[in-house]
């Protein structure tokens, strides 16, 4: 059964920093590109960062490069989302995700890459 259990969520002020965790099980993690999402109430789910398999590329969408950093430890299967210079406008869930196949291949939006899902973490940002 896979699993992927997100963590480190929470209210903060503008401009603090956050890390978030994933840790995964039922997957064959080295294999497996991973991304971050997020998701207000009435919004499509977006994206946010990507990893590939190797962790020799990654993907950021525009609102948050620069900003944020993904990056994966195989031998935890984890992957990581630091985030920092956090501004109100990244309230959302975060969602952990995996995908069956080693690289991402959709771009800009790889959201069709992915095949199973965390339950979210909440992330709060105050101004």
């Amino acid at each position: 059964q896979v699993q992927l259990a997100e963590s480190g969520g929470g209210l903060v002020q503008a401009g603090a920093s956050l890390r978030l965790s994933c840790v995964t099980s039922g997957i064959t993690f080295d294999r497996s590109a991973m991304g971050w999402f997020r998701q207000v109430p009435g919004k499509d789910r977006e994206f946010v960062a990507a990893i590939n398999r190797n962790a020799g590329t990654t993907y950021y969408s525009d609102s948050v490069r620069g900003r944020f950093t993904i990056s994966r430890d195989n031998a935890k299967n984890t992957v990581y989302l630091q985030m920092s210079t956090l501004k109100p406008e990244d309230t959302a869930v975060y969602y952990c995700a995996a995908s069956i196949y080693g690289v991402v291949t959709t771009t800009p939006n790889p959201l069709p890459d992915f095949d199973f899902w965390g339950q979210g973490t909440q992330v709060t940002v105050s101004s």
